[in-house]
């Protein structure tokens, strides 16, 4: 780092990455100095590599060797083979010569490179660093670079970095930055007080600091006590900026309006002349205000006029804003409703779509079967009418024939079996398909009795006493039941009532479930008339009971309800429904 002062006395500090040396001529005399604006071109230019070798930037030359003025002449082994220049990072041949690396890299970069000394043939991976004679270059004695601008200062070439950077002679940029001139580090406390245009001043208005450059243009832009003059050229000949706006409203001279002119007055005048036209137009004015008054107290009454007209709409106005109100919390409450069964519609739909997806892999097995069944029937009548035709030539045939037909008689038997077999999983199948299809996985049971009429005369007639429904589940993992109902009644209620029963049937997951059964049951019978008049109860199960428990056999002891009826009529759609709100998910 390099140092000075500004104008202000503060020390400035200059990076040596940012400065050049100055021109050293090769081995000669030091010339005369030199003024500033006329000293000669810096031959000591940055180079790139100089930072990536651990050297200070702007110390090693940009191409060849040291051009240094050394103390002593070097001896010519610290000299160059190709620019005969101090040796600058040197490099050794296989054939024992230096170069500097700058001047290597060129004769490498010829086909075929040569040694100019010998012209011994050239190996890249055959030249090496000269360490030694490096080290020996670096302990040369030398002037300073800026010997041409006066010092006089001696030192090893390895220390030039270290003195440079506090050399009085060494040449920097001026440390404002935006000032491109260049001088003598010595010389940077004179450039910055009275030289540089970009130095530091005081405006002696307003004492703000700012540049020199800036300081005309902030006197007469924006400077806010620097005298400037009436625009009116009024007797006031110079005023501070700040106070011009003020002055124009009292300028004697200030062109402005009267101020009646809202009220309808036109004069516009000097500022000096409007205290006269004020006092001469005084009853003139006085008239101007009347009228005005008369015109707003006619627009008073217009406007309280048609302000009493709306507030006679305003009652109908508010009742019709309570309807409206009403009707919106009304349209909430449908929308509330709606958005409700539209979620329970939305688990429906998911529940029949997975139901739908068990039916139609039965489908597709029942198919399976019964495309089995049809083949088989094929065969067997194949086989009846082989058997048929061996018959009828038997009776003409030979002994053999009589073989041939037991064996025939076989196959017959076993297609049959085979035949047997397959309907009676044909008939499972379809027992299956149609609990599939009519089976509820929500906890509630809609069971259309079908044929109803001539059920109930089975059951006046100790035909058939009772009928059970199809299973239903408290979801797809939950309890399996079902219902059972009695048409002409059981027990007390028989011959007068309808007696309705719930069932718990063994289900798949019954070790998943909590036991016994506690879930609230509710039995309804659907009145399919205009009316409406649906008869049920409930009741919530007793845990010590039987029928709660986990069922050992196919379904435990039904229980429910002996008389919801007395009335003897079509009473076809039961309902069964089991509380699920507060059944855990296995």
């Amino acid at each position: 780092m390099s140092a000075g002062r500004s104008a202000d006395g503060r020390e400035v500090q200059i990076p040596l990455q940012q400065v050049a040396p100055s021109l050293i001529p090769p081995l000669s005399a030091a010339p005369p100095i030199t003024p500033p604006s006329h000293r000669p071109a810096n031959p000591w230019p940055l180079i790139e590599s100089a930072a990536q070798q651990g050297v200070p930037a702007g110390f090693l030359p940009l191409h060849g060797g040291f051009r240094d003025h050394f103390v002593e002449t070097p001896e010519a082994k610290y000299c160059c083979e190709a620019c005969r220049l101090v040796l600058c990072q040197p490099r050794q041949t296989e054939c024992g010569h230096r170069f500097c690396q700058s001047c290597i890299n060129d004769i490498l970069s010829h086909q075929n490179p040569m040694c100019p000394a010998d012209r011994e043939p050239l190996f890249k991976d055959k030249i090496f660093r000269d360490v030694c004679c490096h080290r020996e270059i670096m302990a040369l004695k030398v002037y300073c670079r800026s010997e041409a601008n006066g010092c006089q200062e001696q030192m090893s070439l390895q220390q030039i970095p270290d003195h440079l950077n506090v050399c009085p002679f060494f040449e920097v940029p001026c440390p404002l930055g935006k000032c491109k001139e260049r001088m003598m580090r010595k010389e940077i406390p004179d450039h910055l007080s009275w030289k540089c245009k970009h130095r530091e001043t005081t405006c002696e208005f307003c004492a703000t600091k700012m540049p020199l450059t800036d300081l005309q243009k902030h006197k007469e832009t924006v400077c806010p006590a620097f005298p400037v003059s009436c625009p009116n050229h009024c007797s006031f000949s110079s005023l501070p900026r700040s106070e011009l706006s003020s002055h124009q409203h009292d300028c004697p001279k200030a062109q402005v309006s009267c101020q009646f002119h809202r009220y309808g007055c036109t004069f516009k005048g000097l500022n000096q002349d409007m205290r006269q036209h004020e006092s001469t137009f005084a009853a003139e004015h006085l008239r101007m205000m009347a009228n005005r008054n008369c015109s707003l107290e006619n627009k008073m009454e217009d406007v309280k006029g048609e302000l009493m007209e709306r507030y006679k709409v305003l009652p109908a106005l508010s009742s019709r804003l309570s309807e409206l109100e009403n009707q919106n919390e009304e349209l909430r409450e449908k929308n509330r409703q709606m958005e409700q069964k539209l979620a329970t519609m939305q688990k429906l739909m998911s529940s029949h779509s997975e139901k739908l997806l068990e039916v139609e892999l039965e489908l597709r097995s029942l198919r399976l079967l019964r495309d089995e069944v049809e083949n088989l029937r094929g065969t067997l009548e194949n086989v009846r009418t082989r058997l048929s035709a061996l018959e009828q030539g038997g009776r003409s045939g030979s002994g053999s024939t009589t073989h041939t037909l037991a064996s025939l008689e076989n196959q017959l038997s076993r297609h049959d079996d085979m035949l047997s077999v397959h309907e009676i999983r044909l008939a499972d199948m379809d027992l299956r398909f149609q609990v599939l299809e009519t089976a509820s996985y929500n906890g509630t049971l809609i069971w259309k009795i079908r044929d109803y009429k001539r059920r109930k005369q089975d059951a006046v007639a100790a035909k058939t006493l009772s009928l059970y429904s199809q299973p239903f589940y408290t979801g797809y993992f939950g309890y399996k039941m079902c219902a059972r109902v009695y048409l002409n009644g059981d027990g007390m209620g028989k011959g007068t009532h309808l007696s309705l029963f719930f069932v718990v049937m063994r289900g798949e997951y019954d070790a998943l479930l909590p036991w016994p059964f506690k879930q609230k049951v509710t039995l309804m019978l659907m009145d399919q008339g205009s009316s409406r008049k649906h008869l049920g109860d409930a009741f919530k199960p007793d845990p010590n009971s039987s029928s709660f428990r986990r069922p050992s056999a196919e379904m435990n002891i039904a229980s429910g309800c002996r008389h919801l009826t007395v009335l003897c009529v079509d009473w076809s759609v039961c309902q069964v429904t089991v509380d699920t709100s507060d059944l855990p998910d296995p």
